[in-house]
């Protein structure tokens, strides 16, 4: 939607990937995304990008697959047991505003670890709840993270095809981020705020923002496939 004749506000889901809780035992974080989820957060909230004539800002629903598996959407487990697509009529009132979300969403942002250089469990489950008709003509953006040299690149080569198959397409600029505990600090800051891997995410959202608005004019015009 436009919020005036100058600024576009796009509807940003963003998915974390991970739902871990504890620190491994050689020490360290217990969800060392919450780093890059705070930064990525404030960086979106403060960021007005810009395409054509028009200002875009990004009005933000997080899922959290560490909140929604441990019990405040009922019938949504990490297993995957039933679908929501499976659900019919049952669907609890927890579980449509997820739908609601994802189906209104003008494009999405995942924030990633890998797990054996794969998409992450909690992620796959998460997304996969929904059906594909939820999430179809509308781009996605990827952002990984290790605590290792990789950056977590190796499982977004993964989601890339997970979000192919879903209908979010991804654009083609990824945000990798290795050594994570060391570029930013337990509040989400960065250590060094030139540090050469920040530009990382504002060249993605370049083209998440630009991908966003041409998808949506599209399905505007002539509804989706």
């Amino acid at each position: 939607m436009k919020t005036n004749d100058t600024i576009r506000l796009l509807k940003t889901v963003v998915f974390y990937g991970s739902a871990r809780d504890i620190s491994p035992p050689w020490g360290g974080d217990t969800r060392l995304g919450d780093r890059i989820h705070k930064w990525v957060k404030k960086s979106m909230e403060e960021r007005i990008g810009k395409v054509g004539s028009e200002s875009v800002k990004h009005e933000i629903t997080i899922l959290d697959p560490l909140e929604i598996f441990s019990g405040s959407h009922p019938g949504i487990t990490g297993e995957l047991r039933k679908p929501v697509f499976f659900m019919g009529k049952n669907i609890t009132p927890e579980i449509a505003e997820l739908q609601k979300a994802i189906s209104e969403a003008d494009c999405y942002l995942i924030i990633s670890p890998e797990y054996n250089h794969v998409v992450p469990p909690a992620l796959a489950s998460l997304m996969g709840h929904f059906g594909g008709s939820l999430y179809k003509c509308k781009p996605s953006g990827i952002v990984t993270y290790s605590p290792g040299p990789f950056g977590g690149t190796r499982a977004a080569m993964t989601i890339c095809t997970m979000c192919h198959e879903l209908g979010c397409l991804p654009v083609s600029k990824l945000a990798c981020f290795p050594v994570a505990h060391e570029l930013f600090d337990k509040d989400g800051s960065p250590v060094d705020p030139n540090h050469r891997m920040l530009k990382q995410l504002p060249e993605l959202l370049d083209q998440l923002e630009w991908m966003a608005i041409a998808m949506k004019n599209q399905r505007d015009a002539t509804g989706s496939y």
